[in-house]
């Protein structure tokens, strides 16, 4: 499990990651006031091991994520979505779903009905922070990057 933390003022949109134990897993440097609307991941080290960015010329909000600098995933909001939220991850042919609600930012990844990770800050008294959950197995480092394209979407969802 891993805990996402804000920055108390948000400002720049930095943000840390840990493991549940407390201890950094990535650094979120935000870059949101650039025109790409752009995430920078770094390790415990500084080193940057990926990043998140808006694309412009998209129909509906579609965020690129880069790892080890090639693309590897794309999440798209979907436009139409009686029930809740729900978000697509195209991450070069193998589809996830993001399904949930805004209001209380409770939400699943699932791929081929499996869920392979939770989003929630009901688990969490600071409501600057939310845990992340990942199955055995799955690509974390790819998971974490979609749950800030997902945070990305929804406060840009807020500001408008």
């Amino acid at each position: 499990m891993y805990v996402i933390r804000e920055r108390l003022f948000r400002l720049g949109e930095d943000s840390d990651i840990t493991d549940q134990a407390g201890q950094p897993v990535l650094h979120v440097d935000g870059k949101v006031l650039s025109l790409h609307n752009r995430l920078i991941l770094q390790d415990p080290a500084g080193r940057e091991v990926g990043q998140v960015h808006r694309k412009l010329a998209a129909l509906r909000p579609t965020y690129e994520i880069t790892i080890a600098g090639q693309d590897v995933a794309e999440v798209r909001k979907h436009l139409f979505t009686p029930f809740g939220e729900r978000f697509t991850i195209d991450a070069r042919g193998a589809e996830m779903q993001i399904d949930g609600d805004l209001l209380s930012h409770e939400f699943t990844i699932q791929r081929d009905g499996q869920t392979v990770a939770t989003i929630s800050r009901r688990w969490l008294t600071m409501t600057a922070s939310y845990a992340v959950d990942v199955a055995p197995g799955e690509d974390d480092l790819l998971i974490l990057a979609s749950v800030l394209a997902l945070d990305l979407a929804i406060d840009a969802e807020h500001a408008h």
